[in-house]
């Protein structure tokens, strides 16, 4: 199964990995795709660098949700507005809702609280997708640019672990219909997205098993993002070139670190190239037509 036909049907696909692997780049690729294949898709992005934009081509989202192109938006969010934003649809009344998000127990509440800034993302993706968000375009699937590696597996454990701190009111409500989401493996996807080298696969392998032991979940794919191009048979293990030296030793670098991955991965694995392009729209592009081909 390619990987379009995985998540095809997805409402939220999470791509995660260690950063400097190409993520953010990777999800503008499999938001593009998905767009073109008739699906309105959302590119959320929660890192307060806010970098999708540059990728995509357009102006910083600044919070409200962006047209890229046909089918494809894209939204910058930060965690602390949506949990703002449910007391404004529980409280109503305006003298209150200044009281309570002026609060100090409110302010210690929302920024400490275990899993709860991830569990905001999670319910704002789910509300988009269910049609709920004001004046919000519909939307089909959420392609979350999610936080790296370690912080990835945090944010799908959200659920559970605000459901054991608050079990009544709109926010247990809402954890509820999210840990619904995030352990349906029909409606909810993971990628993981990692370069062909010793940390990042080592990383990207304790992810999974991650996914496995806490979550009973498994990714839908894994990426290989940024291969360097294979070594022609007739190719001499030692040469005076500096810059074939580079490129062998980086691609036998690479080799080794892709048999690794396929022994502790047995999942389907896509690999990327590395692309001699700039940030930008036409290095998302270049990724959108390599990942319509695995």
């Amino acid at each position: 199964m390619s990987i379009l036909d995985s998540l095809g049907s997805k409402e939220l696909v999470v791509v995660t990995g260690k950063g400097g692997v190409g993520k953010t780049a990777i999800s503008s690729a499999i938001g593009s795709s998905l767009a073109a294949t008739g699906r309105r898709t959302l590119i959320l992005e929660i890192d307060p660098r806010e970098s999708v934009h540059q990728m995509l081509g357009v102006p910083p989202s600044g919070g409200e949700i962006v047209k890229v192109g046909p089918r494809l938006y894209l939204q910058h969010l930060q965690p602390r507005e949506v949990l703002d934003q449910i007391v404004r649809e529980r409280v109503r009344v305006e003298f209150l809702i200044r009281r309570v998000l002026d609060s100090p127990v409110y302010h210690h509440f929302s920024e400490g609280a275990p899993g709860l800034k991830e569990m905001a993302v999670l319910g704002h993706s789910l509300i988009l997708v269910q049609g709920k968000v004001p004046k919000a375009p519909a939307i089909d699937v959420v392609v979350l640019d999610a936080p790296a590696t370690g912080h990835g597996v945090s944010l799908l454990l959200a659920p559970l672990l605000v459901a054991e701190v608050i079990r009544q009111g709109p926010i247990a409500a809402m954890t509820a219909e999210v840990a619904e989401l995030v352990a349906s493996a029909e409606r909810c996807g993971v990628v993981v997205v990692t370069l062909a080298e010793e940390m990042p696969v080592t990383e990207a392998l304790e992810l999974i098993a991650a996914l496995r032991d806490r979550l009973d979940r498994q990714p839908e794919f894994c990426i290989a993002n940024a291969l360097y191009p294979p070594i022609p048979p007739d190719t001499r293990a030692e040469t005076d070139d500096l810059f074939t030296s580079l490129w062998t030793d980086r691609r036998r670098l690479n080799d080794r670190e892709l048999q690794r991955l396929a022994e502790g991965w047995p999942g389907p694995v896509g690999e990327t190239p590395f692309l001699p392009l700039d940030r930008g729209p036409a290095l998302a592009e270049a990724l959108r037509e390599r990942l319509g081909e695995l």
